[in-house]
């Protein structure tokens, strides 16, 4: 296993720097002048090129490169355009509260997933399964921003439950009183397709001849559903998730934007309209970085889930 990890890491290298030469050349050449966004619409000319000497794109474009690529690798991206504030404290300053929304909408969202697809697929042609199946096609069909409209007059207009918006300093208050309403919505939300694909991903699993035989010989049905459909479920499951879990992460951006929530989202949101490309850059490059780490730790957790597997 730890040669499959060190030839997995040594591949990641040559896609991260392919990541990082596509965001440098988008930036560079379809981004428009940092220059003339900065000096906004009143700048002179002489003042134009003094803020291009001072941001290095007089140098050449090699040498840019590199110090996009030194800026990566130390996590030295300097300072925001719009605030002054290193971008480096922005991420330690605003990512505590983005994972505060996202872990909980992960691990809810996974786990009622599995336990909603497996039950109704227990039950497959019922009414039940019917009428999950129907209420999970509405729910489908619903905008993301109707939840959040719905959900906010709901539960915090009318019955009181929830404050609609506000974020304190403290991670045990945020999780009980500000955090709870956006990641109930969220999950609403990701519940009902999550359902409909696991359930599909059980009864293939309950189709194969190992559960029939399984109840010939007298199993008992939660040892069937739980030591073995699950287990082999698991492997299509876990591969749902890793691709989820970047939109995940982004989706939790959006419900900071509507719950106004000092996290790592918002500070995106707010840089993409003021043209903050050091943020913006940023955030893409270690976006990827994280879709890559989280296929590698998926890849590991195929072997715990199923021992057969083969590292090649």
């Amino acid at each position: 296993m730890a040669s499959f990890i060190l030839r997995r890491v040594l591949q990641m290298i040559p896609t991260l720097l392919g990541v990082i030469l596509l965001v440098f050349l988008l930036f560079k050449y379809f981004g428009g002048d940092p220059a003339e966004i900065l000096g906004g619409m009143q700048a002179s000319p002489r003042q134009i090129e003094s803020i291009r000497n001072q941001l290095g794109l007089n140098r050449p474009v090699w040498e840019q490169l590199w110090i996009f690529i030194r800026q990566v690798f130390t996590f030295d991206w300097g300072q925001s355009w719009a605030t002054k504030e290193a971008v480096s404290h922005i991420f330690l300053t605003r990512l505590p509260a983005t994972l505060t929304v996202m872990l909980p909408i992960l691990v809810l969202d996974v786990s009622l997933a599995i336990v909603c697809g497996m039950a109704v697929a227990y039950v497959r042609g019922s009414l039940t399964d019917r009428a999950v199946m129907v209420l999970s096609t509405i729910a489908l069909s619903i905008s993301f921003l109707v939840y959040v409209i719905v959900g906010q007059y709901l539960f915090a207009f009318r019955l009181g439950w929830f404050p609609v918006q506000g974020w304190t300093n403290s991670t045990l208050q945020n999780l009980v009183q500000y955090a709870p309403l956006p990641v109930l919505l969220a999950v609403l939300v990701s519940l009902a397709p999550n359902t409909r694909l696991y359930r599909s991903f059980f009864l293939d699993e309950m189709g194969h001849d190992y559960v029939r035989t399984a109840r010939a010989k007298g199993v008992p049905e939660r040892t069937i559903l739980f030591r073995h459909v699950l287990r082999n479920a698991m492997i299509p499951i876990l591969t749902n998730v890793a691709t989820q879990l970047p939109g995940v992460f982004i989706g939790s951006f959006l419900i900071e934007v509507f719950f106004s929530i000092p996290g790592l989202g918002r500070e995106v949101y707010v840089a993409v309209n003021r043209s903050d490309y050091p943020v913006i850059q940023a955030v893409t490059v270690y976006l990827a970085v994280l879709t890559m780490v989280i296929n590698l730790v998926t890849d590991l957790m195929y072997k715990l889930v199923d021992p057969r597997v083969v590292f090649k």
